[in-house]
């Protein structure tokens, strides 16, 4: 299977899935992991039960399950993940 590169900057890479109407854009796995941590550590600092904390909560859940997802991938290539497993 081919997807369509239309750009291909460092951290910024942007390419269409054949099954995908719209262009996606690739993010590194090391910079998932520390947005996943970015968003986990504004949720910790959030005012409990607020919108903003709810909007956080969803954020920090969406990255987890792709960071998770991630992961499992690697792992079942067997490649080495490109920061520590927590």
């Amino acid at each position: 299977m081919s997807v369509e590169i239309y750009s291909d900057a460092t951290n910024a890479a942007v390419m269409r899935h054949p099954d995908r109407k719209f262009p996606g854009m690739l993010i590194q796995g090391d910079s998932l992991n520390n947005m996943y941590s970015m968003a986990l550590g504004a949720l910790s600092g959030a005012e409990p039960d607020s919108d903003h904390w709810y909007d956080l909560k969803e954020l920090v859940d969406q990255l987890e399950h792709r960071v998770r997802l991630y992961v499992k991938v690697l792992k079942e290539h067997g490649l080495e993940l490109p920061f520590p497993e927590s």
